[in-house]
């Protein structure tokens, strides 16, 4: 009968040193003991921290109670090199887990920027049904351990694992929830518990998962975001895009890394075969192959765009949903091996430009860019399509799409390359103020940011700016819970009072583009779009209309406010409507209130005194 250290290096031999799991661990420094050989050989055999998705030949994908249990398998199989952390807690009450991996035990942050690490932190399941990012996650952690991968990357960067962003989301299951998706059989739901679509909520940050997500970013401070989805959309035979920002629109010399990394990505894909795109393929017109696409850059409210705006690069990847789990999965897995490729020989360079950055901000953004659309370029380019037909639909009436994808075909289609910014501002040279009023939420929001702020010692009358809306219009109805406004306007200066107690938010700080983008009030994402400020819209006071008739026949007698009457009633949507007559002259009286229409934000170039 072969000795229990015979057993043992069966086991090592068939597994190798490196502790796949405790009992091959123990068996590294074992000692003769009563052990039956029948045990070692069914653990020799057993599949260690092997996820559902890979029993069932990537047909399924586990519920959530696979995460922690894998999480915590994680660093018993490997000591000092993975570490489970638990940072966030949803409203269904489940934690919220992240799995660190290193071969050199920088396993901390503040480990990470005592030894200048690069971190590149990675995140799947934030719409939950899309959870490709899950399954690839963990077997490139497992391979990456297990030394499978011809590289050292986890000596050079430390890698944070998101498995699942939206976990009440992934445990809303079922079979039916991504009907423009091919695989897994069952998964989650793209919302919160909250209906809250998370990759909309990144700047007002209502989720308590986003608040959690937000502050393991600050305190990992990754030079690298990388938010996993599957696209919806039409079929076609392109697998993956992969997208990162600043590429197309920021800051050198952050835009050329990114730049770099995107273009060495694209090539890796297509040497492993893939068929990657460099842009999202939506198309111009819905459901209309011919109309070819366009390049953008998002509104921060999304992943990618929020992270650049902390001077690090954030990346969006998404295969196509048409094609079968394990080609996703696959093609999710090889962009993270390409990820981690890269930043094995550029995560110090990632870090140094940031880090430049940040000390350029923080002297002050200057313009800042808060919106973009599409230049005039455009060309032809050759799309990897499959044969369609364009019908009358009887059902909706317009045309509808039928694909045959047994006829592979490349279809000459327009693309709008470039961009160019379509609202640009001036920072004010010293920051925003909140009147004390409205501060409360404002600061709680700062917090989870990470922004610095202070707030006022005492009044200080002086000249500042103010916007005054001159035109609101708000949303049709609520999105992501919020009855968003659109205002129209621009600042000018007046000679106000800055209350004590009031809120200054500073823009010569790290984080200062994110700071204009939001307290000015047309970017799309400020505090003001998404509703914040909506009461200042609203008017409170009101004249009776007998009075009005009074005050407007007084004010009359004035040949110059007679003139400017004669001249609105020019309009004819004003010559109909005798309220808004009224009103013409309720706006010119003493009782009017000046604060209508007056954003609660203000613009300082010097910084008040502070408590």
């Amino acid at each position: 009968m072969p000795s229990v250290s015979q057993g043992c290096a069966k086991l090592l031999t068939s597994y190798g040193a490196g502790a796949r799991f405790p009992v091959a661990r123990r068996c590294a420094s074992v000692v003769p003991m009563l052990l039956p050989l029948p045990l070692i050989a069914a653990l020799a055999v057993a599949p260690p921290l092997l996820t559902v998705a890979e029993q069932s030949g990537f047909v399924r994908t586990g519920r959530y109670d696979e995460v922690p249990r894998l999480c915590a398998e994680f660093p018993s199989a490997y000591p000092g090199r993975a570490r489970c952390l638990s940072f966030g807690v949803t409203p269904e009450g489940r934690e919220m887990k992240a799995l660190v991996l290193s071969d050199d035990g920088v396993l901390e942050p503040a480990q990470a920027r005592e030894r200048q690490r690069p971190v590149i932190l990675v995140q799947g399941g934030i719409h939950a049904g899309e959870i490709d990012g899950k399954d690839a996650g963990f077997l490139l952690a497992r391979e990456l351990l297990e030394g499978k991968l011809e590289q050292d990357a986890l000596s050079a960067v430390t890698l944070v694992f998101v498995p699942v962003f939206n976990v009440d989301g992934h445990e809303r299951w079922g079979k039916h929830h991504r009907p423009n998706q091919r695989g897994p059989v069952e998964g989650g739901w793209r919302t919160t518990a909250q209906n809250l679509n998370l990759n909309r909520d990144y700047l007002k940050a209502d989720a308590p998962e986003m608040r959690a997500m937000i502050g393991l970013l600050l305190e990992w401070d990754p030079v690298l975001y990388v938010d996993l989805h599957v696209t919806d959309g039409a079929k076609f035979q392109h697998d993956v895009a992969v997208l990162i920002d600043p590429a197309l629109a920021g800051p050198p010399p952050l835009q050329g890394h990114a730049k770099a990394l995107q273009r060495a990505l694209l090539e890796r894909l297509r040497a492993a075969g893939h068929k990657p795109l460099d842009f999202y393929p939506s198309f111009e017109v819905d459901d209309d192959p011919s109309s070819g696409f366009a390049v953008g850059v998002a509104p921060p409210r999304f992943s990618q765009p929020f992270w650049a705006l902390h001077n690090r690069m954030g990346m969006l990847v998404e295969t196509h949903s048409w094609k079968d789990y394990r080609t996703r999965v696959r093609a999710t897995h090889d962009v993270l091996v390409g990820i981690l490729a890269e930043a094995r020989t550029q995560g110090i360079a990632w870090r140094k430009a940031g880090l430049a950055l940040d000390a350029e901000v923080a002297k002050g953004p200057g313009e800042v860019v808060l919106a973009w659309d599409n230049s005039d370029e455009k060309r032809t380019i050759d799309f990897l399509g499959y044969h369609y037909t364009r019908l009358p639909s009887a059902v909706s009436g317009t045309l509808r799409t039928v694909y045959d994808e047994s006829k592979p075909e490349v279809w000459k289609v327009p693309l709008l390359p470039s961009v160019k910014p379509a609202l640009t501002v001036t920072a004010p040279k010293a920051g925003y103020v909140v009147p004390a009023a409205f501060a409360p939420p404002v600061r709680a929001l700062l917090r989870a940011h990470g922004i610095s702020f202070g707030t006022v010692a005492h009044d200080d009358t002086r000249e500042l700016e103010v916007f005054r809306a001159t035109a609101v219009s708000f949303g049709p109805k609520p999105y992501e819970g919020r009855m968003t406004a659109k205002v129209q306007g621009a600042w000018t200066k007046e000679r106000r009072t800055l209350e004590r107690g009031a809120l200054f938010v500073p823009v010569t700080q790290r984080f200062g583009r994110l700071v204009v983008h939001l307290f000015e009030p047309q970017a799309p994402d400020s505090l003001v779009a998404w509703g914040s400020f909506n009461v200042a819209f609203e008017q409170k006071e009101y004249m009776e209309g007998y009075v009005a008739e009074e005050v407007a026949e007084r004010a009359l007698r004035d040949p110059k406010v007679a003139a400017e009457f004669a001249a609105a009633l020019a309009d004819p949507e004003l010559q109909k409507d005798p309220a808004r007559r009224l009103d013409f002259f309720y706006r010119r009286h003493p009782s009017w209130d000046e604060r209508k229409d007056l954003v609660p934000i203000v613009r300082v170039d010097a910084a008040p005194e502070l408590q």
